[in-house]
């Protein structure tokens, strides 16, 4: 280890460029939502838990823009392709 290393050249920020279409935040979620998204992805054999709040929260904004009927017609399609 060095007694003085050189920052002059350095730049502040993420090491790993985020990317494109994506922007890092910092929430406060509550413990047990939080809990509930990791054992979900545990339970699914393993994935991202971030990501799974991210689909999550995409899929309120959809269920927000769409119409009740175009809704039930989705949920009934995908119903019925759970169960054929």
């Amino acid at each position: 280890m060095k007694k003085e290393y050189d920052f002059s050249k350095a730049t502040r920020g993420a090491i790993v460029p985020l990317p494109p279409g994506k922007t890092r935040v910092t929430i406060r979620l509550d413990d047990e939502v939080l809990d509930w998204f990791r054992a979900e992805v545990n339970e699914a054999g393993g994935g991202n838990y971030q990501s799974l709040i991210n689909q999550a929260l995409r899929d309120f904004v959809q269920s927000q823009r769409e119409p009740l009927e175009k809704t039930l017609r989705r949920v009934i399609r995908e119903e019925l392709l759970r169960t054929g």
